[in-house]
């Protein structure tokens, strides 16, 4: 067989095998509704590290690191890692809080309508349904065109297998099937990616000579001082940070965990596992600069394939398509269940006569509709990277509003819902017409002239604008909010409760 059909056949066999252990596995176990969604207390520290890692490690990081070294070099990969690992740290601290906080809970926006009311309740469900749809759209359609460029195969019927074949097991087993495939995937994602670094190396000549041709292309690349790298590496942290504190699947997973000790060993070591993988996936886009590889007709946003495509052999591009599968698959069905998981906490509010079978046959509907209208963004949109820094901008302006409440009682949910807004809408003023390195689309020389950065299409600008905005309001209204008045945090305790347990 040909190199693409060896691909294309890996591909399906992939997709095969990962359904039918998904499904036997959800097979051996008692399906309610709270199990599907929260897996409470069932997964130690190990385990923790493994469905992080894997959740973490979609496909993007085949397409978004490469396509940011192409223009922003080495000091954007390190940002990627940085940036990647900054949430997982994150979620050893709000994790254990929030438990403590809402511990029958299964949601970051359960916690938010208790604590803060309907109106930001609504906000952030919108940030949350908008950062992860974003997310899955941006992992089928990357994985689409990868396939699609290896393999030969129709953008459409690779859309349909992956979402057909993820489908299968996370709509049968929900959350649990979800981390039982994730340590499988995490188990062989590793070696992979390993072995595909290896082989890249091998046939472009080894370290110091795949280096030598990125050097002659664009020596400012490998400059880890490079301004223009230095700057999307910061904003990356930023816009990373932000919006994995809004990835529903990873706040499932901080509740799926059997305890706070658990939570903080398991995520530290998927954060330390991650960086390194990160980066290593991004130097395929600085081989790919060296190469001559990336131009108007083969775009940086599938550097990597394109490099793999021209450069090696047949078993090894079958083995990175492998691995891109492996990588969305462990994302997609984290994303798929997380989001079904947030509509059944509020579909069981707003249906409380719903007994627990019929609340899991909705929560299963609901986790198969979300697929259609995601497959439909994925082909449209070409950029894996822009996708995601438009739902990240809007994570950042929400951040710290959404979690100051988690420890100040002053704060009101009004006080909340303005910081937010107010720090999305002036970052929006800097946001970028269009992919990095961006466009503008206004121009205030005494602007510029104060600081490089605050100028129309700077991400920088934009991201740090949205964070610093947020909070400071957020620290305003909390300085200012009226004595007498501070929320009871024990409150939440009773008022969320758990789902109803038999399905």
């Amino acid at each position: 067989m040909s190199a693409a059909a060896w691909a294309l056949a890996a591909a399906i066999a992939v997709m095969i095998a990962m359904s039918a252990a998904g499904v036997a596995y959800a097979r051996t176990r008692r399906r309610s509704i709270e199990d599907f969604v929260s897996a409470r207390g069932s997964i130690g520290g190990l385990t923790a590290m493994a469905t992080m890692a894997a959740s973490l490690m979609g496909a993007w990081i085949l397409f978004s690191p490469a396509e940011a070294a192409t223009w922003a070099g080495a000091a954007a990969l390190i940002g990627y890692g940085l940036g990647q690992a900054a949430p997982i740290g994150a979620f050893a601290v709000l994790g254990p809080r929030l438990r403590e906080l809402a511990p029958n809970g299964r949601s970051l926006t359960e916690f938010i309508l208790g604590r803060y009311g309907r109106p930001m309740h609504l906000f952030v469900l919108f940030v949350v349904a908008l950062y992860m749809f974003t997310f899955l759209a941006a992992e089928m359609g990357a994985i689409a065109r990868a396939v699609g460029l290896a393999a030969d195969a129709p953008l459409v019927l690779t859309l349909g297998l992956v979402g057909a074949a993820t489908l299968a097991y996370t709509v049968y087993g929900g959350l649990r099937a979800s981390i039982f495939t994730d340590s499988i995937q995490f188990a062989v994602i590793v070696p992979l990616l390993i072995a595909a670094l290896i082989a890249a190396l091998a046939y472009l000549g080894g370290w110091t000579a795949s280096f030598d041709a990125v050097r002659e292309a664009n020596p400012a690349l490998l400059d880890v001082t490079y301004l223009p790298g230095i700057e999307f590496g910061l904003t990356l942290v930023i816009a990373i940070l932000a919006a994995n504190l809004f990835h529903q699947g990873l706040w499932q997973r901080v509740y799926a965990a059997k305890s706070d000790a658990d939570i903080r060993r398991g995520f530290i070591a998927a954060g330390v596992i991650v960086i390194p993988a990160i980066i290593g996936a991004g130097l395929f886009g600085l081989w790919a600069v060296g190469n001559g590889l990336v131009n108007a007709d083969q775009p940086a946003a599938v550097a990597l394939f394109t490099l793999a495509i021209e450069i090696l052999p047949g078993w090894a591009l079958t083995l990175l398509v492998a691995l891109a599968l492996m990588l969305v698959m462990s994302s997609m069905d984290t994303l798929l269940n997380g989001m079904a998981s947030v509509f059944a906490a509020d579909l069981s509010r707003l249906r409380p006569g719903l007994d627990g079978r019929s609340l899991l046959r909705s929560t299963r509907v609901i986790t198969a509709l979300l697929i259609v209208p995601a497959a439909v963004v994925g082909y449209l949109f070409d950029s894996v990277l822009y996708l995601f820094l438009i739902a990240d901008l809007v994570c950042a302006g929400a951040m710290v509003p959404a979690f100051a409440g988690m420890w100040s009682r002053r704060l009101t949910g009004g006080g909340a819902l303005a910081s937010a807004a107010a720090g999305i809408l002036v970052g929006a003023l800097f946001f970028p017409t269009k992919a990095p390195p961006g466009g503008d689309w206004w121009t205030w020389d005494a602007l510029t002239g104060a600081w490089h950065i605050l100028a129309s299409g700077n991400l920088l600008a934009s991201f740090l604008s949205a964070v610093v905005v947020s909070s400071l309001a957020t620290l305003l209204f909390i300085l200012t909010g009226g004595r007498g008045k501070e929320f009871a945090l024990e409150s939440l305790a009773d008022e969320i409760r758990p789902l109803e347990s038999a399905g």
